[in-house]
């Protein structure tokens, strides 16, 4: 079996997984559009094996096969950082919840606290709740 028919085959096993992951809704669809670019430019490569050549050489590259293994790395990290963003996002959403939450639960601990003394209860002013950011905010 040579190089590009094997190429061929691992990126249509991708595209093949991903679509059935997101059959399954084991992953969502804005990943699933990163992974089937993977399996795209696998496609691509197995296509037109000697547009690795090419590039190795317009970049100036004297090793044209280490060009894609330098890309995926750099793909790798920008999908880290991506991730990084995505969980420092949904880490403050978090945080913001909690302090909602303990808020809304002294309000509630006072006002039971004021309704059992007969008195009408009434609502701090420090207790106010604070919008979370829209999800296109960073």
């Amino acid at each position: 079996m040579n190089a590009a028919l094997t190429t061929s085959i691992i990126g249509v096993l991708i595209a093949g997984a991903i679509l059935y992951l997101v059959r399954r809704d084991h992953l969502h669809g804005s990943y699933a559009l990163w992974w089937l670019a993977v399996a795209a430019a696998t496609l691509l490569l197995s296509a037109f094996p000697k547009a690795v050549d090419w590039l190795g050489h317009i970049t100036g590259i004297y090793y044209p096969p280490i060009l894609p293994i330098i890309v995926a790395i750099g793909m790798i990290l920008l999908r880290m950082l991506k991730m990084d963003i995505d969980r420092s996002r949904s880490e403050r959403q978090l945080r913001r919840l909690t302090q909602k939450i303990g808020i809304l639960e002294q309000e509630l601990v006072d006002a039971k606290r004021t309704s059992a003394a007969g008195t009408e209860p009434v609502r701090p002013k420090t207790a106010q709740v604070i919008p979370l950011p829209k999800s296109g905010d960073a």
